[in-house]
């Protein structure tokens, strides 16, 4: 169409005398509306002195619909005869005239959006780049107030904020923003830059902008800061089912409308993983979310299987062990959506425009272990190729975690196992104290720990109670806590006095650290503490190895820790350890315990333990409920460490049930013993154990006589069965020996020793003890 020139006529008083068919078309005013009127009625604002002093400029008029329409203006004198000014002939530029510079060019063809706004915000000048962001044409912006053209939202405001900022200061704005546009199906991401425009006199005329789409730097900071996100967020803990949690949370909302995570069964238990099927695949659904409260999209409740038929995308993801993008339209897409309208038909409506899902396998160290599923629904954009890299990305992270808490419940599973089948299941039987125990595992990430404890019958109705701990946590502290309990029970046999117990214990625990491959001798270390309790003499020996010290609670309802000289712990190696002994009466309670009970890393030792004797004294109906009240009053909520308590209430012996001779060394007095021993069964009650007691009494006095030296004691125990022992001076112990046809002696102990239920021979202070036990008769 050819181009129509907008032009009039003024004359000398200001009044229009001559209007263009162009000034109707730019002005909606015919020339018959235009014609006699004013001048000045037709502009939107006052024209500024500059622009009257040079008679060309830029001038604002108003439309005849009512909005302004911005032209550069050009006044040309019209001259008289006398060569006056009788008027003045006006022409406007067209707005959208082709550009004539190569600068003008370059503003029009830029590939970034540019637009010019007088100080007013108004529109002045659109590139074709703006026009597009804008969705409307150049014609339609122009002189518009911003807030205007836009809804108002928090970014309009802000933008129109810094087009006044830049008006009222006269410097320059950069800012980011992330905000959609008209013409845009999504948001954006802009780097905005806004400056002055200065007329020569420096004086601001307008402001100029140009906004760059950084959307993909956006995106790409965004997944950056997602995969940081993660490592901090995922794996928090050594659990499978939190840390599958732990990843939903990380996508919903930012990523997902609705998220889950599925895992194989053998996952969720102690099994080997088997290969991934080529057909149905059955999954556990262990954790879900949805930007809607109560997930009404998910199909699968959390705890249930489900079968996954091949074709759709989570078993595809798995078999193909990358991501998957379903879009809707895609058959196999729709097919799955049916399937989970069909599984679960209330969720339907909540499952209504579901457009795009990502399902991506979870792999670690080339095993399969289930699947994330991604669906978006309320959200425009679809899942993309790079979704799917990031996708894959914090896969692979949560992955990881998920086997190593996989891993860490498997290994804390055989430790418990290991442990519990060295640890004492039944307490032997024995009438010198009656015990109590617990032993709680600890639910912290390090592991299980080497805490054991152990109750071992000696001979002389005596009892050995032991607790120990073994540096470290997890299948090789429990090894090491095995190796430790069966030296302890081994040596006990031996009944070795507690501190040469915990000396050749110390010995072993060194020898270990050797054998093993040259660890530090730390690594394998421990603490222990052994004691002995003599139900005739009412005394406690104890010895500790770098172990707290017991605590005992007196009848009269005093409690206190028992004063000893702490020895080094186990495997240091050189250094002696000390016994402490004390008189207990009957009823005393004998607590034991493992450091987990009273050390923890916010928590006072002293008043830890000053809690625990408090605990120890409370009023209950038996040592069981003694266990729990000990464990609820000083443990916190989440104890950071093992925790094994035993708690042993003393018994005695009365002079009822021990008798005592002296022996002088003379064979002919060895009749009269015996003779003394049987009466004392007799006394008992026990005559028909006589018959055995006499033999076995003859037999170790005669021993003592001919081979121990003075002092010689023999003392009768009735007891849970019946004990017979012969002490002497001489610290030479007894052995069996085969006797042959001819030998006058040798058998004697072998005798014993087939008769007698157990025998064995014991080093005291002063010598040595042989004794030997035979069971009662039934009642």
């Amino acid at each position: 169409m050819e181009h129509v020139a907008a032009a009039a006529i003024i004359d000398a008083h200001g009044r229009v005398t001559g209007w263009s068919e162009g000034a109707r078309v730019l002005t909606g005013y015919s020339a018959e509306e235009a014609v006699g009127r004013p001048a000045a009625d037709l502009l939107a604002e006052e024209v500024s002195s500059r622009t009257l002093t040079e008679r060309t400029g830029f001038v604002m008029l108003r439309h005849r619909a009512g909005h302004p329409v911005p032209v550069t203006l050009t006044a040309c004198p019209v001259l008289g005869p006398d060569g006056e000014a009788t008027g003045f002939a006006v022409t406007t530029e067209r707005p959208r005239d082709p550009e004539a510079t190569l600068a003008g060019q370059a503003f029009e063809q830029a590939s970034m959006s540019m637009s010019v706004f007088d100080t007013r915000q108004r529109y002045l000048r659109l590139n074709d780049a703006a026009c597009r962001v804008m969705g409307v044409p150049e014609e339609a912006l122009l002189g518009r107030h911003f807030p205007e053209t836009v809804e108002d939202a928090v970014h309009s405001r802000g933008f129109n904020s810094n087009l006044r900022q830049v008006t009222e200061t006269g410097r320059p704005v950069r800012y980011e923003s992330f905000t959609g546009a008209p013409a845009l199906n999504r948001e954006h991401a802009w780097s905005i830059e806004m400056w002055p425009v200065r007329d020569p006199a420096g004086e601001v005329t307008g402001v100029a902008l140009a906004a760059f789409d950084s959307s993909e730097q956006y995106w790409a900071r965004q997944r950056l800061a997602l995969l940081n996100e993660a490592a901090a967020a995922i794996g928090t803990t050594l659990d499978v089912v939190r840390t599958a949690e732990e990843l939903i949370e990380l996508l919903v909302p930012g990523y997902a409308d609705f998220a889950s995570v599925d895992l194989l069964e053998w996952v969720l238990g102690p099994d080997e993983p088997p290969p991934v099927p080529d057909g149905e695949i059955m999954m556990r659904r262990v954790a879900h979310g949805s930007v809607t409260e109560g997930t009404p999209e998910a199909a699968v409740h959390l705890g249930e299987t489900d079968i996954y038929p091949p074709f759709s995308p989570p078993a595809r993801a798995l078999r193909s062990g990358r991501a998957i993008l379903s879009q809707a339209g895609e058959p196999d897409f729709m097919r799955w959506v049916a399937e989970r309208n069909t599984r679960a038909p209330g969720g339907r409506p909540y499952r209504r425009g579901v457009h795009s899902m990502l399902a991506v396998p979870l792999r670690a160290r080339g095993t399969t272990l289930g699947v994330v599923v991604g669906i978006r629904i309320g959200a425009v954009d679809d899942y993309g190729a790079d979704d799917a890299i990031l996708a894959e990305e914090l896969a692979s992270r949560a992955a990881v975690c998920i086997d190593n808490a996989r891993r860490f419940a498997r290994e804390r599973t055989t430790a418990l196992a290991l442990q519990h089948s060295l640890l004492p299941r039944g307490l032997p039987g024995q009438a010198a104290v009656e015990v109590a125990h617990r032993y709680l595992p600890s639910g912290s990430l390090a592991g299980i720990g080497g805490d054991w404890f152990d109750v071992i019958p000696l001979s002389g109705s005596r009892v050995a109670l032991v607790v120990g701990d073994v540096v470290g946590h997890g299948i090789p502290s429990s090894a090491t806590m095995g190796r430790l309990c069966m030296a302890v029970r081994t040596l006990a046999d031996v009944d070795l006095p507690p501190d040469e117990l915990l000396t050749h214990l110390d010995d072993l625990v060194t020898h270990l650290a050797a054998y093993d491959g040259g660890e530090d001798v730390a690594e394998l270390g421990a603490t222990c503490l052994y004691a002995v309790y003599d139900p005739v003499a009412r005394r406690l020996t104890a010895a500790a190895a770098g172990h707290p010290a017991p605590a005992v609670v007196l009848p009269d309802g005093t409690a206190r820790l028992i004063r000893m000289t702490p020895g080094p712990p186990l495997g240091v190696g050189g250094l002696p350890f000390e016994a402490t002994e004390l008189e207990l009466p009957e009823g005393a309670v004998v607590a034991l315990y493992t450091d987990g009970l009273i050390e923890d890393r916010d928590r006072d030792v002293d008043r830890a333990t000053a809690e625990m004797c408090r605990a120890l004294v409370a009023p209950v109906d038996s040592l069981d409920d003694l266990c729990d009240t000990v464990l609820k009053a000083v443990l916190p909520e989440e104890p950071s460490d093992d925790v094994a308590l035993l708690l042993a209430r003393t018994r005695v012996l009365g002079t009822d049930q021990v008798a005592t001779w002296d022996v002088h060394p003379d064979p002919a007095l060895v009749a009269a013993t015996r003779q003394a021993a049987t009466d004392q069964l007799t006394a008992w009650g026990l005559d028909e154990a006589a018959f055995v007691t006499e033999l076995v009494v003859s037999e170790l006095v005669t021993n003592a006589i001919r081979y121990g030296e003075p002092p010689i004691q023999l003392r009768l125990i009735r007891d849970r069965s019946l004990i017979c022992e012969v002490s002497d001076g001489s610290s030479t112990s007894p052995h069996l020996r085969r006797a042959h046809a001819y030998d006058e002696g040798g058998r004697g102990l072998l005798l014993v020793a087939q008769l007698t239920q157990r025998w064995g021979s014991r080093q005291t202070s002063n010598g040595k003890t042989i004794w030997a036990e035979q069971p009662l008769p039934p009642l």
